[in-house]
């Protein structure tokens, strides 16, 4: 017998061994991940299987991605039950019917990594290594446990591949490793596939896994490649916006790069990436990586009874790791966003509690898995032009309402007390503040960084001066909302109101009230901006401005139907609630530097949009001055009536 021949029989008496146990190893992989591993399957290979014109190319091929499709309905089935299974399930259903009805592969595609997003979303899993993985580690496992089938390039030409039915893959084949990130290739070398000659390679260690998927991920892109690749990491800042993490790495293909750079240089930074993974984290830990690494540092501080870094720890996980990713996830998926700035509040909270350690714990792996959904939504690929549009629309249309509304009531007061001479200052204030924030995305953009304390502190103070100077306002109004007190008021003291430091006054007080929202939607836009899909965004913030015109000319258009009486009731009412809202916000931003403690109130919802938060701090500081308002009102309101 030949030296071959005595390998190939070798070779496949080990084989019948690996199977069995891949079987069994395949078998114990959680649900979800087995689902998410032939999701990714799909994506890639149901081009081989139908056309573009919905043929069918492959009569074996198409039959198994008919039986994949079924078994991802399978295990969707038995996952866990949560809210979101059934939307889980829905998908499975109509991704199976489509390929039944042999839909177009980029068709199939889109679905296929639209689920396996979800899914991971809803059943996290890890997506990313825990260490940098050692390229040459990575060559010397994949020469021991790859190359005999899949050759030691990777072009499917090991000396077992003949024998194999169907062959084993070839990843040195650009068009299929276009389509395959370095997450499915680990799934797919921990779980093996079904009903192929591929095993699962449990048996190795995690780390192991990864070292094998980013050898095998970089056979088709060649040295030449990462030569240019490197080049390109290095000169244009959006490729370390792209790919911020080993996480966001490990989950981007070529082909979604290709929206973002192009398909060249995709395919260059790709190859120098799998092939220098230590580049993404040279320049220090991304920023979600510090979130985990405070968090980590947080709760082994509590374990260890020192509950005052503990605090210290879990606020530097918030300011220092989430806060700078805030307005881009916003910008993607604001639900989260807000669990997860929930989640990291309410642990700040239980920390001050001296909740016991098991609890604590629980908190931050709910945390450190929300942060991993973030990570998956902050993935490389440019967004989609409706998403940019809805996102620039709603960001817009949210921050700047508030302002509006202030700014247009103070319009509306001067035009009803025949006072225009006042306006030019109301004008100035908001004008200017537009200029402060153009002021401030320059900044921001090419001279300093703004940290997250910075921005919580000027959202925060910001807040609470114009809730101080709203209070002020809304009881003054109140108190003028009767003709006959608004009319002695013209008569004795309206000269005095509206001198020049009154109307500086009104200056400030628009000023502060549009920059604070400026600021925020600058920062939005910015993280926004960096997703591509330019056009759909000025076209979204255009129909914002839009909108927002249309609703001062409705509200000054109405508000001079009004009778002077009314006009002061409803808008004191409408000034009052602002206040209100302003002072929640005003106290939330203040709590997340750490300038005020966090007491949570779990039977408080939370509801930005009118500035509840479920802590006691901006719960009482809401009542009081809710109380505060409605004394002023009752003064004032007897006031009249003695008068």
């Amino acid at each position: 017998m030949s030296l071959h021949a005595k390998f190939c029989a070798a070779f496949f008496a080990a084989t019948v061994l690996i199977f069995a146990s891949a079987g069994r190893a395949a078998d114990s992989a959680p649900p979800s991940q087995a689902a998410w591993r032939l999701l990714d399957y799909l994506a890639v290979d149901y081009a081989g299987a139908v056309d573009e014109n919905g043929l069918v190319k492959s009569d074996s091929e198409f039959s198994e991605m008919n039986e994949f499709a079924e078994n991802v309905l399978q295990r969707l089935e038995t996952l866990g039950e949560t809210s979101a299974k059934a939307g889980l399930l829905e998908q499975g259903e109509a991704l199976k019917t489509a390929i039944a009805g042999k839909a177009k592969p980029a068709d199939i595609a889109a679905r296929a990594h639209q689920l396996a997003g979800d899914l991971l979303a809803a059943y996290p899993t890890p997506t990313a290594p825990s260490a940098l993985p050692d390229p040459a580690h990575g060559a010397s496992l994949f020469k021991e446990n790859c190359a005999a089938c899949h050759g030691e390039t990777g072009h499917s030409d090991g000396p077992a591949a003949k024998a194999l039915d169907p062959p084993p893959i070839a990843f040195a084949d650009m068009s299929r490793a276009r389509r395959r990130s370095l997450f499915g290739l680990y799934q797919v070398i921990g779980q093996g596939v079904e009903d192929t000659p591929m095993p699962s390679f449990a048996q190795l260690s995690d780390q192991d896994r990864w070292e094998l998927a980013f050898r095998a991920g970089s056979f088709a892109f060649t040295e030449e490649m990462a030569k240019d690749g490197e080049k390109i990491w290095r000169e244009d800042p959006r490729a370390r916006e792209t790919i911020p993490s080993l996480a966001a790495l490990t989950q981007s293909t070529a082909e979604q790069l290709d929206a973002t750079f192009g398909k060249e240089k995709a395919e260059a930074l790709t190859a120098y990436l799998r092939r220098h993974p230590e580049a993404v984290t040279a320049g220090g830990a991304s920023s979600l990586t510090v979130a985990r690494t405070r968090l980590a540092e947080s709760l082994q501080a509590y374990r260890g009874g020192d509950k005052s870094r503990a605090a210290d720890l879990a606020l530097a996980a918030y300011l220092d790791g989430f806060e700078p990713v805030e307005p881009a996830l916003t910008a993607h998926d604001d639900a989260l966003m807000q669990r997860v700035e929930g989640a990291m509040s309410g642990l700040r909270g239980a920390i001050g509690q001296g909740v016991p350690v098991d609890q604590l714990e629980e908190r931050a792996a709910r945390i450190s898995a929300l942060l991993d959904a973030a990570e998956r939504a902050l993935g490389p690929g440019e967004a989609s032009p409706g998403a940019s549009f809805a996102g620039a629309l709603t960001i817009l249309l949210r921050e700047g309402l508030e302002a509006l509304l202030i700014v247009v009531a103070m319009i509306a007061f001067l035009k009803k007390a025949d006072r225009v001479e006042a306006l030019p200052y109301v004008h100035g204030g908001w004008a200017v503040a537009l200029l402060a924030g153009g002021a401030t995305w320059a900044a921001a953009t090419w001279a300093i960084a703004i940290s997250g304390a910075s921005r919580e502190l000027t959202e925060g103070f910001g807040s609470l001066i114009a809730a101080v100077v709203l209070i002020s306002v809304g009881v003054w109004m109140h108190g003028k909302s009767k003709g006959d007190a608004w009319s002695a008021y013209i008569r004795e003291r309206m000269s005095h109101a509206l001198s020049k430091r009154s109307s500086w006054f009104l200056f400030l007080l628009a000023f502060v009230v549009v920059y604070r929202e400026v600021f925020e939607t600058i920062l939005f836009y910015a993280a926004l901006w960096s997703q591509g899909a330019h056009l759909a965004i000025v076209a979204g913030a255009g129909a914002a401005v839009v909108g927002l015109l249309l609703i001062a000319w409705l509200l000054l258009r109405y508000s001079a139907r009004l009778p002077i009486g009314q006009f002061f009731s409803y808008s004191s009412v409408l000034i009052a609630v602002l206040a209100v809202v302003l002072t929640g916000k005003g106290v939330a931003s203040l709590q997340e530097t750490g300038l005020v403690d966090i007491r949570p109130a779990v039977f408080v919802p939370r509801f930005e949009l009118l500035g509840l938060f479920p802590t006691w701090e901006s719960v009482i500081a809401q009542i009081v001055v809710l109380a505060v308002l409605v004394i002023g009102f009752r003064l004032t309101g007897r006031d009249v009536r003695d008068a």
